[in-house]
């Protein structure tokens, strides 16, 4: 019997189909949207974990409001008691209004968030 064995050319096109396949396949599961790991936080959730991780776990949000893109603006407090503090949040990072960088925090501000409201000096923000 003779051993068939298969041509490098046939070799190329099989191999090509396969990887055109899977192609195919990875697209239509990211343009899904439904695909493992790329559903997005919803912005209430990701507020809150972001001023529990640099607050503390007793950290409330008291005021979201829509930014330009991904970014939301408002106010947070470390507790029920304690006065709000402005803050902004990008998908990857949060900036406090009291933060050292208080300059790129108004820019970031003025950039994003240019209706962002201010609050009475001294008071606490409830929602």
């Amino acid at each position: 019997m003779t051993r068939r064995a298969m041509r490098t050319d046939r070799l190329i096109v099989v191999l090509g189909v396969a990887v055109l396949v899977l192609g195919v396949l990875v697209l239509w599961f990211v343009t899904r949207g439904s695909g493992a790991g790329f559903t997005e936080e919803p912005v209430s959730r990701r507020v809150l974990r972001q001023a529990r991780e640099q607050l503390g776990p007793t950290a409330e949000v008291r005021l979201i409001e829509p930014g330009r893109g991904k970014v939301v603006c408002g106010y947070v407090a470390a507790g029920r008691t304690d006065l709000g503090v402005g803050f902004i949040s990008r998908p990857n990072r949060m900036l406090l209004s009291h933060d050292p960088l208080n300059g790129e925090f108004r820019a970031m501000i003025a950039a994003d968030c240019p209706g962002f409201p201010e609050p009475p000096a001294g008071s606490v923000v409830v929602d």
